[in-house]
């Protein structure tokens, strides 16, 4: 009887211990979790960063260009304007472009 006995302990402490390890893995589980997931959130920041940078970049190019385009566009009315006089058609204002 008392080899049961021992037998039942012994069983009952590892039925224990095995229950105590679950826990402990089910606690790492959910750490390694945490940690995924504070670094997907960190690259996620990171990216938006990065995306609102270059946004203002891109606007301060679309003014560069925009600007570029209505310089161009008045040399280009000038240019026009001059060819007209020359050839006796004066006065009158054409525009090229809708800007």
């Amino acid at each position: 009887m008392e080899a049961e006995e021992k037998e039942l302990e012994e069983e009952k402490e590892l039925e224990e211990k095995l229950e105590e390890e679950e826990e402990e893995f089910e606690e790492l589980e959910e750490l390694k979790e945490e940690e995924e997931l504070e670094e997907e959130e960190e690259e996620l920041e990171e990216l938006e960063e990065v995306e609102e940078k270059g946004g203002g970049r891109r606007e301060e190019e679309d003014e560069e260009l925009e600007e570029k385009e209505d310089e161009l566009e008045e040399e280009l009315n000038e240019e026009l304007k001059e060819k007209l006089e020359k050839i006796g058609v004066g006065g009158i204002e054409i525009g090229i472009g809708g800007g």
